[in-house]
């Protein structure tokens, strides 16, 4: 179960792991998003910028890396968990533990395509604040942006 899992800080140990959770979920969650990065630019981007730089979330269930979090100075710039992991509350974890982390509030981009996206944030208090055509992100792919406000 969820209880089991440990949300903690990433180390240098972890970013090969939290990549590949991002690859596998990315490819998923939005099998109709084209991708800007090969897997091995992820792979390094994780490596090199991702997790020595930003303050970065995994879930550790048993050593596996299962999820992962990613928070900016007010934006939850990445949340992804594995496949096999999603419904089980860590989603639900990783969206308290940024509000705890950043109190006066949230922003995040989602696509608009992820739908299921959209209702698991509207059901954490977000609320979509504009939409775009996707000009402003390498996917070229419509989003929108979640504002939350304690």
């Amino acid at each position: 179960m969820a209880d089991t899992v440990v949300l903690r800080r990433a180390g240098t140990a972890d970013a090969g792991a939290a990549a590949e959770v991002w690859l596998r979920s990315f490819a998923t969650a939005l099998p109709t998003v084209g991708r800007a990065h090969s897997d091995d630019e992820v792979r390094a981007y994780f490596r090199d910028v991702v997790v020595p730089s930003r303050e970065t979330w995994v879930a550790d269930a048993d050593g596996d890396v299962v999820g992962l979090m990613v928070l900016g100075d007010d934006e939850v710039s990445q949340l992804y968990l594995a496949p096999d992991w999603r419904g089980r509350g860590l989603g639900d974890r990783f969206v308290a533990l940024a509000k705890e982390r950043r109190p006066q509030g949230l922003t995040l981009w989602t696509f608009q395509v992820n739908a299921p996206a959209h209702r698991f944030y509207e059901r954490h208090g977000f609320v979509a604040a504009e939409y775009t055509d996707g000009s402003g992100n390498e996917e070229r792919e419509p989003d929108v942006r979640y504002v939350w406000r304690p």
